[in-house]
């Protein structure tokens, strides 16, 4: 019998920041334009959790059936461990999609902001189709993995969550939530690069895997430096002083190369499983100095 914590560790908490982000963000920038409704974020961030862990317990199942995951040396993989049932995987990955589709109507009805049920229900079926279905993009290796992570745990997570609080989208709302975009790229790159060679055993194909292990680690390292930048472009733009926003901009940078170094430095396989947990740790924390900021603007 699969234990708790072997389910927990099959949600892979590792990814929950990343996704938690962008909606802290959104309702801080709601906040500072005056719109901040705490019931409303709460339900978008159930729709951000609920949504990012269904994805991975439906990659999990996909992953598993397919036995793409039986050589990976990632976190525990239920399926392909035969720790759990790919019948039971299954069911828990479609309640949470389930359970964020409901908060997401709660969160529409509740705002009026019914237009945005559109990508909600395509945030899903990319999270389905990913690694699910007969044809998943994830398999193709044509960026469409990286694009629909900048699109919908990035853009579509932090304004759709200001969006519904008040009908605002300022420029540096879009900034912020790129920088957020990038930084989710980077979290699904890093994996890819763990798993390049048994990914290119098994026939998956992902952009790692089309573009190299150097490339990759290239287009990780270049997600941090944009998102560094975008920090002191914001801050000038919502008019702290120069030094302010270059302090901040070192600050973040420091704490980006801790990330990346690793991962410039050659670090392979289970080595790169820190680097998860650190692009993860090292996104929320973005997101709450960048909404202490905003708090304070």
């Amino acid at each position: 019998m699969t234990t708790l914590p072997q389910w927990i560790e099959g949600a892979r908490p590792r990814t929950l920041p990343a996704a938690a982000s962008p909606v802290i963000l959104g309702s801080a920038a709601a906040y500072h334009l005056g719109g901040f409704d705490p019931l409303r974020a709460v339900l978008a961030l159930s729709v951000a959790l609920a949504l990012q862990i269904g994805v991975n317990y439906s990659n999990d199942y996909s992953d598993g059936i397919r036995g793409t995951d039986t050589h990976r040396q990632g976190p525990l993989r239920l399926t392909a461990s035969g720790l759990a049932s790919a019948k039971a995987v299954l069911g828990v990955a479609l309640a949470f999609y389930a359970l964020a589709a409901a908060s997401g109507l709660v969160l529409l009805a509740l705002s009026g902001q019914w237009l945005l049920l559109v990508p909600g229900i395509l945030a899903v079926l990319a999270g389905w189709f990913y690694t699910g279905g007969r044809t998943p993009y994830g398999y193709m290796g044509v960026g469409l993995s990286e694009l629909f992570v900048f699109l919908f745990f990035g853009l579509m997570a932090c304004v759709g969550t200001t969006w519904t609080q008040i009908q605002a989208a300022p420029g540096w709302l879009w900034g912020l939530a790129s920088a957020l975009g990038l930084l989710s790229v980077a979290l699904l790159m890093v994996n890819n690069i763990r798993d390049l060679p048994s990914d290119r055993d098994c026939g998956k194909r992902t952009l790692a895997v089309r573009l190299g292990d150097t490339k990759s680690r290239t287009v990780f390292s270049v997600c941090f430096t944009i998102s560094v930048t975008v920090v002191g472009a914001v801050l000038h733009a919502l008019e702290f002083s120069w030094a302010t926003s270059l302090s901040l901009m070192f600050l973040t940078a420091f704490g980006a190369a801790a990330v990346v170094s690793p991962v410039i430095m050659g670090a392979k396989g289970a080595a790169l499983i820190p680097v998860l947990r650190r692009t993860g740790v090292f996104t929320l924390a973005y997101a709450l100095i960048m909404s202490a900021m905003l708090l304070l603007a």
